[in-house]
Formats: structure tokens, sequence, C-alpha cells
């Protein structure tokens, strides 16, 4: 019995002793795990910001990192300052209530009326979706903004555009009126430059909270900016456009036809003054054929010729004349107490 007892003791003893081992190895195994668990390979988009004991530490680019283990070192990853990170503006969107409203506008209410519209300079509405892309600049002071950042930054960006469109008329943000856009106008470009004041006047409000002591740590590279019209107002426009471009259209087939018509009068007018000098010419060569021989007798008659001659002839031909009037009435221009009445020629 003792033997078997003893037996039985060796056994509790080693197996107690296998416990004990397999524990000491848990406990070194998790002590060696918890001081290495922040030891780490950063990746080269990241960067690691250190906090040792809740303050801020050190900031470690990409590489190895080597930390102590938590809760006397706390690593936070971050994307580094050539990383551009996108936020999309859902402030500035239709709410889902309101965009319900709008297939039946008796059931939108005021306060869902103006719901994601911007008033512009000229009183006029438009919707605006925005995506503006951020680098983080100050990890620092990112980290400790790291749940305001992207809340301030939507009330930052509606704030400017708010202000960006109510400095510009509609035309200055979409083409509204296309026919207002030519080659000597500057509305493209003021278009354009919409996107340019945007990321501008974002830069410089956070500008402003940085110098306060407040600012978030980031910078804003560029804005997308995509505008459009309120959903009501497209067939309005539509059909002003329409109306503009048919009376465009009658405006230019009119001056085509008033053109027709001047030139047409023109040269009815040539016609008519055409045929006015060819009668007046052709009567001029009748008179002058008409009195070519009276007329040569007088230049011919010398100190010579015949007085008489002269006289003679106009009785001969005046008679022919005369007897083409109704009633002729001469008067002796030597003597004006006779009329002579002067019969038809038979």
């Amino acid at each position: 019995m003792n033997a078997v007892g003893d037996r039985n003791s060796a056994a509790q003893h080693q197996a107690v002793r296998l416990v004990s081992v397999l524990l000491s190895t848990i406990v070194v195994l998790a002590a060696v795990g918890w001081a290495t668990s922040n030891i780490r390979e950063i990746a080269p988009q990241s960067r690691a910001v250190v906090l040792r004991l809740g303050a801020l530490d050190r900031v470690q680019e990409s590489g190895l990192l080597w930390a102590l283990p938590a809760p006397f070192e706390k690593v936070l990853l971050l994307p580094n300052a050539a990383t551009v990170l996108e936020r999309r503006i859902n402030g500035l969107l239709r709410s889902p209530p309101a965009q319900g409203g709008e297939a039946d506008a008796s059931m939108e209410s005021d306060t869902l009326a103006g719901s994601g519209y911007l008033l512009t300079a000229d009183a006029s509405v438009v919707q605006l979706d925005i995506r503006v892309f951020y680098r983080v600049t100050d990890p620092f002071t990112y980290v400790l903004q790291e749940e305001h950042v992207l809340p301030a930054l939507d009330r930052l960006v509606t704030r400017s555009a708010v202000v960006i469109c109510a400095s510009r008329d509609l035309d200055s943000v979409l083409v509204a009126r296309p026919e207002l856009v030519s080659a000597g106008s500057d509305i493209a470009e003021r278009r354009e430059r919409l996107r340019a004041d945007l990321v501008s006047s974002i830069n410089s409000s956070l500008n402003s909270l940085k110098a306060k002591g407040t600012g978030l740590g980031i910078e804003i590279d560029r804005a997308d900016v995509q505008s459009a019209l309120p959903t009501p107002a497209v067939s309005a426009f539509d059909g002003v456009l329409t109306a503009s471009q048919q009376a465009e259209q009658a405006i230019a087939s009119a001056q085509n036809d008033a053109e027709k018509d001047k030139q047409a009068a023109d040269q009815e007018a040539d016609r008519i003054v055409q045929v006015a000098e060819a009668q007046s010419s052709e009567r001029l060569s009748k008179a002058r054929a008409d009195t070519a021989t009276v007329t040569g007798f007088a230049n011919a008659q010398g100190s010579d010729s015949d007085p008489g001659l002269l006289w003679r002839l106009y009785r001969d031909r005046v008679g022919k004349i005369l007897s083409q009037a109704g009633s002729v009435v001469t008067v002796d221009p030597r003597d004006d107490a006779r009329l002579i009445l002067q019969g038809a020629d038979k």
C-alpha cells in the first residue's frame, strides 16, 4: 500500500509541476506579447501618433515603431501628409422628407421648402453637391480634435458655400442661360473660379480656427462642385429657353423676309427708274426729231434768206398741231384788240 501511495504522490507532484511549468510558460508568453504589443510596422501611406499616459509624445513616420505597451503608450494610425481624404458634405443635400415632398407640392411644409437650396445674389436658388479633398497637416491637432473634425468640416464647407453663392448670380454658379455665354463674356471664367474661391474660403476658416488654438489639423486641397437647379424650376427654365430659341428663330425668319422684301423693292425701284429714264430719253429724242426741221431752218437762216420762209413753215405745221386740240384761242401779240379764232383744218 505504501508503494502505491508513493506512486500516486509522485504522479500528483509531477502533474502539479507540469501545470506550473505550463502556467509559467503562458504567463511568460503573455508578458512577452504584452511587452511587444506596440512594436509594429507602419505602412508607407500611414504614420503613427504615440500617446504616453494620455499625453501627445511623438509622431512616427513609416517604418518600424517601438512603443511601450498599453496603458503606458497608445498608438493611433493616421494617413501620412501626402494622402488625400475625401468627404461628401451631406448637409447641403436635400433631406429625404423634402425629396418626398417634391412629388406633391401641397404636402411640402415651409420648413422643408428650402432644404438643400442656397440663395444666390440675384435672388435665385441653386442646389450644390460638394465633395472636399483634404490632407492631415498637423497630426497632434487632428488627434485632439478627431471626433470633431468631420462635423466641423461639414459646417465650415456649408458656411463657405452659403457665402460664395450669396456673392454670385445664378449664371456664375451654373449655366442657366446659355445665350449669355459668349466669346467676350466672363461668365464661364467666373463659374470656374467658384471652386478655387470655395477652397480658399474653407482654408481661411481653418486658419482662423488654428490662430485661436482650436484648429482641426487639416488643409483642403480641392473641391468638386456639382450644381443643379431645383427640380420644379428645371421645367420652367426649359420652357424659357425653348421660348427664347423660338423667339430668336422667329426674329431671324422675320429679318430674312424683310431683307427679301427690301431687295425686291430695290429691284422694282431700279426697274422703274430705268423705265422712266428710257421713256424720258425716247420722248426727248422724239421732241428733237419733231423740231429738227424748224431748228435746222432757224439755224441755217442767214441775212440773204427769205424772212417769210420760217413763218410759212410754221403756219404749215402749226395747223396740224392745233387741229388735235378741241378748241384753240390765239391772240395777236402785236394787237390784243382782236381775237382770231383758228378753225379746224379739213
